[in-house]
């Protein structure tokens, strides 16, 4: 935990978000760069309470991001320090480079929220699951794109919460960011061909294949999958993966996005990036 974070500090900063002073705002704005993603939780709040500082919080998170974006992916994936939603969203800001990140994180804690009103105490966390699929797919009605499973837009977070659409690993990070509000332990999964959502806290572990609205499967049905693709089945396939493998799997979706929709210099962009995470790995080794 940041030694500064404390909730003096807190109340401090909020007090003078609104300084009509220059330099005071200069100051504060240095303060949460400082706090890092402590200072954005703390602004999101002031954001959500929607009271006479709201304004003001939405206007520093706007300004924390407004450095070059690639750059400062690039920063994130040498920090080793990753973090889903930061990084999800720091890739979106590679392409959409003027993304409101507030209005992502708060259309994400009104799902979570609405979630929240629907769970009965005590349950499990299957059956917690069982109402994050009515929510997201049902009431919110995000689904799988079958369409245009090649668009780009369908590797970029804002763009799935805009048009509610997405690829498995799009639909898996939205499930998870929710899961996560909720305080549901979910992990990432990377099977072949199909990500999807696991939970290992209950006798076995249960899958939630979200490119099909949420459909549960147990290990026996993916290994099925496997065999009935011909795939090798492997000891670890059905186990979590890391936060900085989900990113890199983004970043090789984008590039064969882009590939397809003949952009080759938009295509290196995210090869870059792949490369990036390669280096970052062998360093860390």
């Amino acid at each position: 935990m940041n030694p500064h974070a404390t909730p003096e500090r807190k109340a401090a900063l909020l007090a003078l978000l609104d300084d009509p002073s220059k330099a005071v705002r200069t100051a504060v704005l240095e303060a949460y760069r400082e706090l890092g993603e402590t200072g954005v939780s703390w602004l999101r709040e002031a954001v959500r309470a929607d009271g006479d500082r709201a304004d003001d919080a939405r206007r520093v998170l706007h300004e924390l991001r407004e450095d070059d974006p690639k750059a400062a992916f690039i920063e994130f994936i040498h920090s080793y320090r990753y973090e889903l939603e930061t990084g999800a969203l720091m890739l979106n800001r590679t392409w959409y480079p003027d993304l409101d990140l507030a209005e992502c994180c708060l259309f994400l804690d009104a799902i979570a929220d609405r979630c929240e009103q629907l769970f009965c105490e005590p349950s499990t966390d299957f059956e917690k699951c069982r109402v994050l699929n009515r929510v997201i797919f049902h009431e919110y009605g995000f689904s799988g794109d079958q369409e245009d499973f090649y668009h780009p837009d369908n590797s970029f977070l804002n763009r799935v919460l805009e048009r509610r659409r997405g690829l498995p690993i799009t639909l898996s990070i939205v499930y998870l960011l929710v899961a996560y509000r909720c305080g549901l332990p979910l992990e990432p999964v990377g099977f072949p061909g199909r990500f999807m959502v696991g939970c290992y806290t209950e006798g076995e572990p249960f899958f939630i294949d979200v490119f099909e609205s949420g459909v549960f499967r147990t290990a026996e049905e993916l290994e099925a999958m496997l065999e009935s693709h011909r795939l090798e089945s492997d000891p670890g396939i059905l186990a979590p993966i890391s936060v900085g493998e989900v990113l890199v799997r983004c970043c090789r979706n984008l590039v064969n996005q882009f590939t397809r929709a003949r952009d080759p210099e938009s295509a290196r962009l995210y090869a870059d990036f792949v490369h990036e995470f390669e280096n970052a790995y062998k360093r860390k080794a």
